[in-house]
């Protein structure tokens, strides 16, 4: 289970120079905006009891080297919810972050909105809302870290609203609290572990590993980067196949090297991004994140070898358009025998999912730099290729179809696969004659650097 630490408390295991923010001026009405019976005095016990004024506290303080606004509820103050004051902190909160170019870290510990403002305090999630946009549209980052409980309005903005998302163990998180839920509902469904697993929140965190781990994602989202992802060097065979046939044979080794052998190498360190935010997951078949290459930050998206599922798609979209927001280069990494095409993979919106990604890809700022390190099965390997900016290492292929489906399209005997496999001209230097990858003394040694056309 997770803490019940004071806001000031959790923020001590943070960060040791946390600096509260002025509170904004506010405004004051016997027993609230809605005359609530009992509401002052409700207050007044619970700063009693908290030693706050505001069920938020919003200050500046350094995680592990990294300087960033934190908004921290506090629990105990009106089971931390929303009210026109708590709107007032968070917006000023969100402003001097702007101005002075800060991240943004919620931490999320609330039931709600509070009930003795009505909707006056329900409003206050625009507001929030709005703040976040503008924050977003500053190119700043946004990364929430889940307490017990994340509920509500709380949850639906600050917490699912932001770039990342981390969670304590066992945490309350849904939209639902506890008090309104039907009587039959699954409590499992509204834990972290629950919302993880369905691409909601990106990773549970033990208390222990909390700074160190935001940190980390800290340091990376704010870190300068420039110009496109070197290339990773490759880490299979050298030497290039003589034959159509002898390409595929080579991608489809069971002993190449994967996805995560080349983030391994490439990186010094990395944190992973999980789920598409509608959803769902693809753990086995596409891995995101950000990592650390040669000093500064580039963002990841890896086919892993299997079909890649929708949810994998999806991933990589929101990747790729959070790089781009913070101007941060994105390396992709393709392999796969194609997408998933059963009929699972078809009712989660396959279609869609991979049309997304490919608009994603054309329409980023940010350089995309792409490796083919295996297989490159038709469009579902295309769409997480950078046009103009693909390479192929010497033991991978990419074609419009496998050789196997083209032999059946076109009723030849299995015998004709390998000659098919020739006739599509799949090998990477295949590709690099038809200019729709590039090369390089890196990958191809001797033959220099060809640029293809900008388009394929």
């Amino acid at each position: 289970m997770t803490d019940r630490l004071s806001a000031r408390a959790f923020l001590a295991l943070l960060t040791d120079d946390f600096t509260e923010l002025p509170h904004p001026p506010g405004t004051s009405e016997p027993d609230g905006p809605l005359g609530w019976h009992g509401y002052d005095a409700a207050r007044a016990h619970a700063a009693g009891r908290t030693g706050e004024e505001e069920s938020v506290v919003c200050g500046t303080g350094h995680v592990e080297g990294a300087r960033a606004v934190l908004l921290a509820f506090e629990f105990g103050f009106l089971g931390g919810s929303l009210g026109r004051r708590t709107g007032d902190r968070l917006e000023a909160a969100y402003t001097y972050a702007r101005e002075h170019r800060l991240p943004v870290v919620p931490l999320v510990a609330t039931g709600g909105s509070r009930m003795q403002e009505g909707m006056l305090a329900l409003t206050q999630l625009q507001r929030v809302a709005r703040q976040s946009a503008l924050t977003r549209g500053a190119g700043l980052p946004q990364i929430a870290v889940l307490r017990d409980p994340a509920t509500g309005g709380g949850w639906a903005t600050l917490g699912a609203g932001a770039d990342v998302v981390l969670a304590l163990p066992g945490a309350q998180v849904g939209f639902a609290g506890s008090r309104v839920r039907p009587p039959d509902a699954d409590p499992a469904a509204y834990t972290a572990e629950a919302q993880v697993a369905a691409g909601s929140a990106d990773a549970v965190v033990p208390p222990g590993e909390l700074r160190a781990t935001l940190g980390r994602w800290l340091r990376l989202l704010t870190a300068p980067s420039g110009g496109p992802a070197p290339v990773p060097e490759p880490l299979g065979a050298r030497d290039l196949p003589a034959t159509g046939w002898d390409a595929v044979r080579r991608a489809r080794s069971p002993e190449r090297p994967r996805a995560r052998a080349y983030l391994d190498a490439y990186f010094t360190h990395r944190v992973a991004l999980s789920g598409d935010r509608s959803g769902g997951t693809d753990p086995e078949g596409m891995l995101c994140g950000f990592g650390e290459h040669a000093g500064r930050t580039v963002a990841y998206a890896a086919q892993t070898g299997t079909a890649t599922r929708p949810a994998g798609y999806r991933t990589a979209a929101r990747l790729i358009r959070l790089a781009d927001r913070l101007g941060i280069p994105v390396l992709t990494l393709v392999d796969t025998p194609g997408a998933a095409n059963d009929a699972q993979a078809e009712r989660q919106g396959a279609g869609a999912a991979i049309a997304d990604l490919f608009t994603a890809v054309a329409s980023v700022s940010t350089p995309v730099t792409t490796l083919v390190i295996g297989e490159g099965g038709s469009g579902g390997a295309l769409a997480l290729a950078a046009p103009g900016s693909t390479w192929a290492t010497p033991d991978s292929y990419f074609s419009v179809i496998a050789p196997e489906s083209a032999a059946a399209i076109l009723k030849r005997p299995p015998e004709e696969v390998e000659a098919t496999a020739d006739q599509l001209r799949l090998r990477p230097q295949d590709l690099a004659e038809l200019g729709v990858i590039r090369t390089g003394d890196q990958l191809f040694p001797g033959t220099g650097d060809r640029r293809p056309q900008e388009r394929m």
